[in-house]
């Protein structure tokens, strides 16, 4: 019996059970910082909720080294990024196409490598890919640089008419917290999550307006700034920002009723947070924050809430390692219209919220027996869910209906 067959089965069977597939309660676990308290009601620790849908998980392509972001193609192909430095065509039936060519210097370190992916909203008549990487500085330094090009396809797939339209600033030398993701808005503005470099240098950064580190921007597709961006014309500040006080967001994605970005951010030994990051405003890190330091030490005296920064509408601690995340609307699993599906690293699930508004009323953990990094999860246009997971020998599969 090939793989895909016995993990289809496997996952089935878990979940025709109902709880086997989510196994122990996540929220008996206790907390690293449990002094903490939430600003208000269900800003942590939803009541587990468990949904009665069969699905079965098929591997699409296997061998993929540490996948890191996922987008489809008009003609039902998928990009995939590997962040060793390569970028690979797959097709739908698994054929994983050569390195595609032509791409700028990657600094493959760490965390570092070749990360988000986006199409162009206008894709169907300019072609235009983007991509996020870490990019290398001659003097030793790095930051996260967004760059964009069209697709030649052939033998050897490759980028034509490269240009990289974003560096962040400050370059640092470090090997961590690139941020990566890349969302384009229903106005066709790109929004890019940036990392604060984790170092000591770096997340002081966070606060400071006249840098880019722990920020979200906003840009327009050639990389020229909006001019309704929230600091344009405020001097000393960087006029790229649209939100500030982030540690390190790798999921980001749009509300499909209310057009609004959200995210999910890292955090330390609990912590990780998801915000809807409006126009100008401050969240916090690190001045304020969930959890504790990964040495056991309080973050910046312990401080949660301060005026003038923004509360996260949930937080998990412990944490999940959020990676990659979507809004499902599709019509294939009518129990989770609607519910917001995360990557689990740390968690090794698919991590499902069901949402009120703003506010999580209830979360699921799934996939928990597969023990998988799962590192991004797309809708596909069938209205599948697609998944990438973290590992030097990773996958690309689906999930769908039973």
């Amino acid at each position: 019996m090939s793989r895909t067959k016995r993990l289809a089965g496997a996952i089935c069977a878990a979940c025709m059970v109902p709880g086997l597939a989510l196994g122990q309660s996540w929220n008996e676990s206790p907390p690293n910082a449990p002094n903490q308290r939430p600003a208000f009601a269900g800003q942590t620790r939803a009541p587990e909720v468990r949904s009665n849908v069969a699905f079965t998980a098929v591997t699409i392509a296997e061998g993929l080294e540490n996948p890191w972001g996922l987008a489809f193609l008009p003609d039902g192909r998928m990009l995939v990024t590997e962040r060793a430095g390569r970028l690979r065509i797959i097709s739908p039936d698994g054929g994983i196409s050569p390195a595609v060519e032509g791409l700028p210097a990657i600094m493959v370190k760490g965390q570092g490598g070749l990360l988000g992916l986006a199409l162009d909203p206008n894709y169907a008549t300019n072609g235009l890919i983007y991509w996020s990487y870490s990019e290398p500085q001659a003097n030793g330094t790095n930051n996260t640089a967004v760059a964009r090009g069209r697709l030649a396809d052939g033998p050897t797939p490759g980028m034509q008419d490269v240009q990289v339209i974003f560096h962040q600033q400050p370059s640092l030398e470090s090997n961590l917290h690139f941020g990566g993701r890349l969302v384009f808005a229903r106005d066709g503005k790109l929004f890019i999550t940036l990392g604060e470099r984790s170092i000591p240098a770096g997340r002081m950064q966070a606060q400071k307006l006249d840098g880019l580190l722990g920020k979200i921007v906003r840009l327009n597709p050639d990389g020229s700034v909006p001019k309704d961006n929230p600091f344009v014309r405020k001097k000393g500040v960087r006029p790229e920002i649209w939100s500030y006080g982030h540690r390190n967001v790798q999921a980001a994605a749009i509300h499909p009723a209310t057009g609004e970005l959200w995210e999910i951010e890292h955090g330390t030994r609990g912590g990780d947070e998801l915000n809807i990051p409006r126009k100008g405003k401050d969240y916090g890190w690190s001045t304020i924050a969930y959890g504790i330091e990964y040495n056991g030490g309080t973050i910046t005296g312990g401080i949660t809430a301060q005026k003038g920064m923004e509360q996260p509408l949930y937080y998990w601690d412990p944490v999940i390692g959020p990676s990659g995340m979507t809004f499902y609307t599709g019509s294939r699993f009518p129990e989770w219209k609607g519910s917001l599906f995360v990557g689990g690293m740390r968690g090794t699930a698919l991590v499902r919220l069901v949402l009120d508004g703003e506010r999580v009323v209830g979360e699921e953990r799934l996939l928990t027996d597969q023990r998988e990094r799962i590192r991004d999860v797309v809708q596909g246009p069938d209205g599948a869910l697609y998944m990438l997971t973290d590992d030097p020998k990773g996958r690309l599969f689906k999930i769908v209906p039973r």
